[in-house]
Protein backbone atom coordinates (compact mmCIF):
# COMPACT_ATOMS: atom_id res chain seq x y z
CA UNK A 1 0.00 0.00 0.00
CA UNK A 2 1.28 3.55 -0.81
CA UNK A 3 2.19 5.88 1.79
CA UNK A 4 -0.60 8.14 0.72
CA UNK A 5 -3.04 5.65 0.72
CA UNK A 6 -2.21 3.96 4.06
CA UNK A 7 -2.58 7.85 5.61
CA UNK A 8 -5.77 8.46 4.19
CA UNK A 9 -6.80 5.18 5.40
CA UNK A 10 -5.05 5.80 8.99
CA UNK A 11 -6.86 9.05 8.87
CA UNK A 12 -10.12 8.34 7.94
CA UNK A 13 -9.83 5.94 10.63
CA UNK A 14 -9.04 8.42 13.05
CA UNK A 15 -11.70 10.58 11.98
CA UNK A 16 -14.27 7.41 13.15
CA UNK A 17 -14.89 7.09 8.97
CA UNK A 18 -13.10 4.14 8.05
CA UNK A 19 -13.14 3.05 4.17
CA UNK A 20 -13.27 0.34 1.98
CA UNK A 21 -10.30 0.29 -0.65
CA UNK A 22 -12.67 1.57 -3.53
CA UNK A 23 -13.47 4.35 -1.31
CA UNK A 24 -9.45 5.08 -1.22
CA UNK A 25 -9.48 4.65 -4.86
CA UNK A 26 -12.42 7.44 -5.21
CA UNK A 27 -11.06 9.97 -3.03
CA UNK A 28 -7.94 9.82 -4.34
CA UNK A 29 -8.73 10.30 -7.69
CA UNK A 30 -11.02 12.95 -6.78
CA UNK A 31 -7.98 14.80 -5.60
CA UNK A 32 -6.41 13.43 -9.31
CA UNK A 33 -8.94 15.32 -11.17
CA UNK A 34 -8.64 18.82 -8.73
CA UNK A 35 -4.91 18.84 -8.98
CA UNK A 36 -5.52 18.37 -13.16
CA UNK A 37 -8.49 20.68 -13.26
CA UNK A 38 -6.60 23.25 -11.27
CA UNK A 39 -4.01 24.11 -13.95
CA UNK A 40 -6.57 25.72 -16.02
CA UNK A 41 -9.86 26.56 -13.52
CA UNK A 42 -8.32 27.50 -10.29
CA UNK A 43 -10.44 25.53 -8.42
CA UNK A 44 -8.26 25.94 -5.01
CA UNK A 45 -5.59 27.57 -3.71
CA UNK A 46 -3.83 24.41 -2.67
CA UNK A 47 -1.60 23.01 -5.34
CA UNK A 48 0.49 20.61 -3.81
CA UNK A 49 -1.20 16.65 -3.79
CA UNK A 50 -0.22 16.00 -0.53
CA UNK A 51 -1.69 19.00 0.78
CA UNK A 52 -4.73 18.26 -0.73
CA UNK A 53 -5.06 14.90 0.90
CA UNK A 54 -5.40 16.72 4.38
CA UNK A 55 -5.99 20.10 3.89
CA UNK A 56 -9.29 18.45 1.74
CA UNK A 57 -9.96 15.20 1.70
CA UNK A 58 -9.42 14.57 5.56
CA UNK A 59 -10.94 17.90 6.37
CA UNK A 60 -13.62 16.93 4.68
CA UNK A 61 -13.86 13.32 5.95
CA UNK A 62 -14.17 14.80 9.86
CA UNK A 63 -17.96 15.55 9.18
CA UNK A 64 -19.04 11.65 8.37
CA UNK A 65 -18.92 10.60 11.69
CA UNK A 66 -20.86 13.09 13.56
CA UNK A 67 -23.43 13.47 10.30
CA UNK A 68 -24.05 9.94 10.77
CA UNK A 69 -24.61 10.13 14.27
CA UNK A 70 -27.13 12.62 13.06
CA UNK A 71 -28.91 10.44 10.56
CA UNK A 72 -28.30 7.32 12.13
CA UNK A 73 -27.14 5.62 8.60
CA UNK A 74 -30.31 6.45 6.63
CA UNK A 75 -30.94 8.25 3.21
CA UNK A 76 -30.74 12.02 3.42
CA UNK A 77 -30.82 14.80 1.46
CA UNK A 78 -27.48 17.12 1.92
CA UNK A 79 -27.21 20.42 0.39
CA UNK A 80 -23.63 21.46 0.03
CA UNK A 81 -23.53 25.59 -0.05
CA UNK A 82 -20.60 27.46 -2.12
CA UNK A 83 -19.32 24.07 -2.52
CA UNK A 84 -16.87 25.02 -4.78
CA UNK A 85 -14.83 22.16 -6.42
CA UNK A 86 -17.10 19.81 -4.17
CA UNK A 87 -15.55 20.25 -0.72
CA UNK A 88 -17.04 18.59 1.14
CA UNK A 89 -19.53 17.11 -0.95
CA UNK A 90 -17.96 15.24 -2.88
CA UNK A 91 -16.09 13.63 -0.25
CA UNK A 92 -19.25 12.72 1.47
CA UNK A 93 -20.88 11.32 -1.23
CA UNK A 94 -17.87 8.91 -1.57
CA UNK A 95 -17.69 8.06 2.02
CA UNK A 96 -21.22 8.29 3.22
CA UNK A 97 -23.20 6.12 -0.38
CA UNK A 98 -26.36 6.69 1.83
CA UNK A 99 -26.31 10.25 1.61
CA UNK A 100 -27.84 12.52 -1.63
CA UNK A 101 -25.49 15.01 -1.88
CA UNK A 102 -26.40 18.39 -4.01
CA UNK A 103 -23.22 20.86 -4.40
CA UNK A 104 -24.28 24.31 -5.69
CA UNK A 105 -21.85 27.04 -6.54
CA UNK A 106 -22.28 30.56 -8.39
CA UNK A 107 -19.00 29.81 -10.38
CA UNK A 108 -20.24 27.44 -13.52
CA UNK A 109 -16.91 25.98 -13.95
CA UNK A 110 -16.97 24.83 -10.48
CA UNK A 111 -20.65 23.04 -11.08
CA UNK A 112 -19.15 21.86 -14.06
CA UNK A 113 -16.26 20.08 -12.66
CA UNK A 114 -18.56 18.94 -9.67
CA UNK A 115 -20.79 17.11 -12.67
CA UNK A 116 -17.35 15.63 -14.12
CA UNK A 117 -16.45 14.36 -10.87
CA UNK A 118 -19.97 12.34 -10.90
CA UNK A 119 -19.93 10.95 -14.22
CA UNK A 120 -15.76 9.44 -14.19
CA UNK A 121 -16.41 8.17 -10.50
CA UNK A 122 -19.62 7.08 -10.81
CA UNK A 123 -21.48 8.92 -8.17
CA UNK A 124 -25.22 8.69 -8.78
CA UNK A 125 -25.64 10.34 -5.06
CA UNK A 126 -23.92 13.42 -6.60
CA UNK A 127 -25.46 16.51 -7.76
CA UNK A 128 -23.90 19.69 -9.10
CA UNK A 129 -26.15 23.50 -9.41
CA UNK A 130 -24.87 26.29 -11.09
CA UNK A 131 -26.96 28.93 -9.28
CA UNK A 132 -26.52 31.44 -6.32
CA UNK A 133 -28.10 29.63 -3.45
CA UNK A 134 -30.45 32.71 -2.92
CA UNK A 135 -31.85 31.75 -6.09
CA UNK A 136 -32.31 28.05 -6.01
CA UNK A 137 -35.56 25.96 -5.92
CA UNK A 138 -35.09 22.54 -4.48
CA UNK A 139 -37.18 20.55 -2.18
CA UNK A 140 -36.02 20.82 1.32
CA UNK A 141 -32.76 19.58 2.10
CA UNK A 142 -32.57 17.62 5.96
CA UNK A 143 -29.03 19.10 6.15
CA UNK A 144 -27.73 22.13 4.39
CA UNK A 145 -23.72 22.30 5.47
CA UNK A 146 -20.50 24.61 4.00
CA UNK A 147 -17.43 24.94 4.30
CA UNK A 148 -16.07 28.04 3.52
CA UNK A 149 -19.11 29.44 1.99
CA UNK A 150 -19.97 32.87 4.30
CA UNK A 151 -20.50 34.15 7.99
CA UNK A 152 -23.03 32.34 10.13
CA UNK A 153 -25.59 34.96 9.88
CA UNK A 154 -25.40 34.80 5.74
CA UNK A 155 -25.22 31.01 5.68
CA UNK A 156 -28.46 30.84 7.45
CA UNK A 157 -30.44 33.86 5.82
CA UNK A 158 -29.67 32.75 2.47
CA UNK A 159 -30.68 29.04 2.98
CA UNK A 160 -33.61 28.89 5.12
CA UNK A 161 -35.74 28.42 2.64
CA UNK A 162 -34.20 25.24 1.54
CA UNK A 163 -34.44 23.83 5.21
CA UNK A 164 -36.90 20.50 4.98
CA UNK A 165 -39.75 22.01 7.37
CA UNK A 166 -39.69 20.36 10.99
CA UNK A 167 -36.73 18.78 11.10
CA UNK A 168 -33.80 20.53 8.31
CA UNK A 169 -30.80 22.01 10.15
CA UNK A 170 -27.57 23.24 9.03
CA UNK A 171 -23.88 21.84 9.84
CA UNK A 172 -21.47 24.46 9.30
CA UNK A 173 -17.39 23.54 9.71
CA UNK A 174 -16.06 26.42 11.29
CA UNK A 175 -12.54 27.91 12.10
CA UNK A 176 -11.21 30.14 15.56
CA UNK A 177 -13.79 32.92 14.40
CA UNK A 178 -16.71 31.00 14.91
CA UNK A 179 -17.48 32.35 18.68
CA UNK A 180 -17.54 35.87 17.13
CA UNK A 181 -19.93 34.84 14.66
CA UNK A 182 -21.87 33.07 17.18
CA UNK A 183 -22.11 36.13 18.73
CA UNK A 184 -23.42 37.82 15.79
CA UNK A 185 -25.45 35.07 14.86
CA UNK A 186 -27.23 35.72 18.21
CA UNK A 187 -27.79 39.13 18.12
CA UNK A 188 -29.03 39.15 14.57
CA UNK A 189 -31.11 36.05 14.14
CA UNK A 190 -32.07 34.97 18.06
CA UNK A 191 -34.78 32.91 16.39
CA UNK A 192 -31.95 30.26 15.29
CA UNK A 193 -30.82 27.78 18.03
CA UNK A 194 -27.51 26.23 18.56
CA UNK A 195 -28.28 22.61 18.50
CA UNK A 196 -24.54 21.50 18.99
CA UNK A 197 -20.64 22.59 19.18
CA UNK A 198 -17.90 20.54 18.43
CA UNK A 199 -14.33 20.56 18.04
CA UNK A 200 -12.66 18.99 15.06
CA UNK A 201 -9.44 17.36 15.05
CA UNK A 202 -8.18 17.00 12.12
CA UNK A 203 -5.12 14.74 11.58
CA UNK A 204 -1.81 16.49 10.24
CA UNK A 205 -3.63 19.69 9.48
CA UNK A 206 -3.14 21.76 12.70
CA UNK A 207 -6.14 24.36 12.50
CA UNK A 208 -8.50 24.73 15.29
CA UNK A 209 -11.52 23.61 13.11
CA UNK A 210 -14.84 22.78 14.51
CA UNK A 211 -18.43 22.18 13.80
CA UNK A 212 -21.33 23.90 14.13
CA UNK A 213 -25.00 22.29 14.28
CA UNK A 214 -28.27 25.08 14.34
CA UNK A 215 -32.06 24.77 13.73
CA UNK A 216 -34.40 27.50 13.11
CA UNK A 217 -36.53 28.13 16.42
CA UNK A 218 -40.01 28.37 17.11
Amino acid sequence: MSAEREALRLGAESLGCPLDDRAIDRLLAYRDLIARWNKVYNLTAVRDPAQMLTQHLLDSLAIVAPLRAHTGGAPTRVLDVGSGGGLPGVVLAIAAPELQITCVDAVAKKATFVRQVAAELGLPNLLARHSRVEQLREPGFDIVTSRAFASLVDFTSLTRALLAPGHGVWLAMKGPQVEAELAELAQHSPNILVAGQAPLDVPGLGAQRCLVWLRPGA
